[in-house]
């Protein structure tokens, strides 16, 4: 059996683990469901018990999602409209109860290609706050997940929080999920779009990101650069071509093969840019 240990204070949880390489432990939603079936016989670090990681917060033009904030607290969270992709990604996540315990932070970590948060995260430029004994560093969500179940965290360091810099201006965001049904479903593909205005209200920045349809989840700049310069309108959905997604790289699994999920993500990148249209 590994050993378990429950810090009270930070200092304790990233001197635990410089001393022992640790599974983190939040919510837990990710780490039992995939132990069904053995005894758990990781050495453990919950950190439930820390102080100031549960309060999302805005200030001087950052929001910061802290290691144990969770889905529901998200939803509950009064948040401009950058943020409405990933709250209804959000819902989207498992139940309730799912939504209760699970934590974005955790989502992330898991690195699951599937993960719901994941697309939405990205295309707002989230980056993931780490720390451990002697450094503290920020990396890009785009380059800290590396691969399916695989990120660039050292075995000595603690992911504390995500940290998004607000957009000036306005700014919108929406998420598309397929699934076998409407809730309690892994994607079979998914979509977060998000675009920001400039004063005249023409596109000056987007960022699509496609997910469950590669190892990690990837953005469409050629789709991205079709909206750039443009007013949105629904009809700029029609212009996202098939070959815009040709990067993308779906397998055949339980859910889906690989043809449907490139012909469900083109259908979801399209009505995600329509969605922008407001």
């Amino acid at each position: 059996m590994g050993s378990y240990l429950r810090p009270a204070s930070m200092d304790e949880a990233l001197s635990a683990l410089d001393a022992l390489p640790r599974t983190v432990l939040a919510g837990g939603t990710d780490i039992y469901p995939a132990r069904v079936g053995r005894v758990m016989d990781d050495d453990v670090l919950d950190i439930s018990g820390l102080p100031d990681l549960r309060t999302i917060t805005v200030a001087d033009g950052v929001c910061r999602i802290p290691a144990q904030a969770t889905w529901s607290d998200l939803l509950r969270h009064d948040l401009p409209p950058a943020f409405d992709g990933v709250k209804a990604a959000a819902r989207a996540v498992g139940g309730i109860q799912i939504q209760n315990r699970g934590t974005i932070c955790g989502n992330v970590c898991n690195a699951s290609p599937a993960g719901d948060g994941m697309p939405n995260l990205m295309a707002l430029a989230a980056h993931v706050e780490l720390r451990s004994t002697t450094s503290r560093r920020e990396v890009p969500i785009d380059e800290f997940v590396e691969g399916n179940r695989r990120t660039s965290r050292r075995p000595d360091e603690l992911v504390t929080g995500l940290l998004i810099r607000l957009p000036p201006g306005e700014v919108r965001s929406t998420f598309r999920k397929l699934g076998s049904r409407a809730y309690l479903v892994i994607s079979i593909a998914m979509v977060a779009a998000l675009v920001e205005l400039g004063a005249d209200g023409h596109i000056m920045a987007a960022r699509i990101v496609v997910g469950a349809c590669s190892e990690v989840p990837l953005r469409i700049p050629a789709a991205e650069a079709r909206l750039l310069g443009r007013v949105p309108a629904r009809g700029l959905a029609a212009e996202i071509q098939a070959t815009d997604l040709a990067h993308l790289t779906p397998i055949d699994d339980v859910r889906a093969t690989a043809a449907y999920r490139r012909e469900a993500a083109l259908v979801l990148v399209r009505r995600a840019v329509a969605d922008l249209a407001g």
